[in-house]
């Protein structure tokens, strides 16, 4: 609920505070005295762009309040989105500075715009004399009729069950894209891998086998090197090893006459182990060391297949070929695997699509069952408002699922009982959409709750009983809801709680515009004014008085 609006230096205003009944507020005035111009304010704290050039004072900020009695449980998940503070009364205020540049606020924190316009949805229903373009989508027509079945809880299940369903679709999508990838090179990928499992390297096997062929190819040379080395050490006349010892025994026997001798003996006992050792090794060099022209023919063959898998695969090790042996057995299995991951999304798709329709079904019978009292009440509402001969049918399409079940709801109109139904947006004239909107918009507030209705001069093209009906139903939304609303109509001026006249004071060579809440007599008088002009009449304040009663 609206409870008070504040407009400092926006177009005609320069300042300005209304504080608004939780009912029917009526505000009236002269054409051009700015009654629309405080609703164009309004909406500058609902999300609207800003323009500069609507500042009364050019070289001073611009300032739109509006406090607003809000239902916690409503805006909560909001504020709790967007890391807001939530109080019962929820502040908002838009400055707009000399220079163009808009600044908004939820309770003094700081937001943008789609914030704001987000907000707004919560706050204010703004329904403006050309706003009924929306009464002609199929989205708005759907949540009327939802709306009046009032079973949230068992669209939002459907609608859970719904984003699973689609997730899997575009899963299931996903596979089949790269199943179909995958398999243009599934033949060519078993063809390398049979290739490379054929040739079964083991880990380092083509560096081993280069070094092999390496000792056998030079098989006579090692062998007459290592001979004459190992001789050299320990079979010619003088071995290396036996000079060595006596070197050894010679330096031990210093040992007696310098401090430094044992060392040195010590390094040479040293030196003969290991030199024993390293003749050891190489006589069993010697040993091992074979040429075998066989053993080359294999060595090369294998090499051969290797350096080929290499150049063919563009690697330069044994450990890359076997990755890459790894990488394509494991995307054969990836292959074969997703034929197992597409069934079961398959399953799980046409499980969900079953449990789906069963729930489409149900909705689909919720919508059917109230659209008969729908075109009844409001067909009954169209001929208190003056339309008589006006029809309006909801017709119910079953189609494929969507995100609301599987119905396409399209409200047809016939204007003058003719028998031939058409879309509503394309046959219904302005003021007849008008009306209807209010027509359908009362069944809706006696269903949900509703935000504040605000309706700017619905009423045009209207007068008389037509007039008087239209206030009726306002009267009884009223009862429920905040409903603002400026008009032109005495009838439903009427029927204020609260009644707020605007005008034109000129003062300081300034023309401002001005908002006052009228008492009981002032009301009497003004609604006289409305129905017989400047001075009315003695009836016509009579008349006045019975309205207002």
């Amino acid at each position: 609920m609206l409870q008070k609006l504040i407009i400092r230096n926006y177009a005609i205003i320069d300042h300005l505070e209304v504080d608004f009944s939780g009912n029917l507020n009526v505000i009236t005035g002269e054409t051009g005295a700015g009654k629309s111009i405080i609703l164009g304010a309004l909406s500058l704290i609902l999300g609207e762009r800003a323009d500069p050039a609507v500042l009364f004072d050019k070289q001073a900020k611009c300032v739109i309040e509006g406090f607003f009695k809000v239902k916690r449980s409503l805006v909560a998940a909001f504020f709790q989105e967007h890391e807001l503070d939530l109080e019962d009364q929820v502040l908002i205020r838009r400055e707009i500075s000399a220079a163009g540049k808009s600044r908004a606020f939820i309770n003094d924190t700081p937001v943008n715009l789609t914030q704001l316009g987000e907000l707004s949805h919560f706050l204010v229903d703004l329904h403006q004399q050309f706003d009924t373009l929306e009464l002609g989508e199929s989205d708005f027509q759907r949540e009327v009729l939802d709306a009046l079945v009032n079973q949230p809880s068992q669209i939002q299940q459907y609608q859970q069950q719904y984003q699973r369903y689609v997730q899997v679709q575009r899963q299931l999508k996903q596979l089949q894209d790269q199943r179909d990838s995958a398999n243009k090179e599934l033949d060519y990928n078993k063809f390398l891998l049979d290739e490379l499992s054929e040739a079964a390297f083991a880990p380092n096997e083509i560096e081993e086998l280069d070094e092999e062929l390496k000792v056998l190819s030079h098989a006579e040379e090692i062998r007459n090197t290592l001979s004459r080395v190992y001789f050299q050490l320990k079979e010619d006349e003088q071995p290396i090893l036996q000079q060595l010892k006596q070197i050894q025994s010679s330096v031990q026997g210093l040992t007696a006459f310098h401090k430094d001798a044992p060392a040195i003996a010590e390094r040479l006992q040293s030196a003969y182990v290991e030199l024993q050792d390293i003749t050891g090794d190489i006589g069993h060099m010697n040993d091992q060391v074979q040429f075998d022209g066989a053993r080359i023919e294999i060595v090369n063959e294998r090499l051969s297949l290797g350096y080929k898998l290499f150049k063919k695969h563009s690697v330069q090790t044994t450990a890359e070929l076997l990755q890459i042996q790894e990488k394509l057995a494991g995307s054969i299995e990836g292959v074969l695997n997703l034929d197992e991951q597409l069934a079961a999304l398959e399953k799980e798709q046409g499980e969900l699509e079953q449990a789906l329709r069963a729930q489409a079904e149900v909705i689909t019978g919720a919508r059917v069952k109230e659209a008969a009292p729908f075109e009844k009440s409001v067909n009954s509402l169209l001929a208190q408002v003056g339309m008589p001969n006006a029809q309006l049918k909801a017709a119910i399409t079953q189609g494929e699922l969507n995100a609301y079940g599987q119905d396409t709801i399209e409200f047809l109109f016939d204007a003058n009982k003719s028998g031939h139904f058409a879309p509503v947006g394309k046959v219904a004239s302005g003021g007849e959409l008008s009306r209807l909107m209010l027509c359908i918009k009362s069944l809706v507030a006696q269903s949900v709750a509703l935000p504040t209705l605000i309706f700017d001069e619905i009423d045009t093209g209207i007068s008389g009983e037509a007039a008087r009906q239209v206030g009726f139903i306002m009267e009884g939304m009223a009862r429920g809801h905040q409903i603002i609303c400026i008009t032109h109509q005495p009838q439903i001026a009427g029927k204020a709680d609260a009644h707020y006249f605007v005008f034109k004071d000129a003062s300081e060579g300034k023309v401002t515009t001005n908002v006052r809440l009228l008492s009981r007599e002032e009301r009497i008088n003004k609604i006289a004014q409305m129905m017989s002009g400047e001075k009315p009449t003695a009836a016509a304040l009579e008349n006045a008085r019975e309205l207002v009663k």
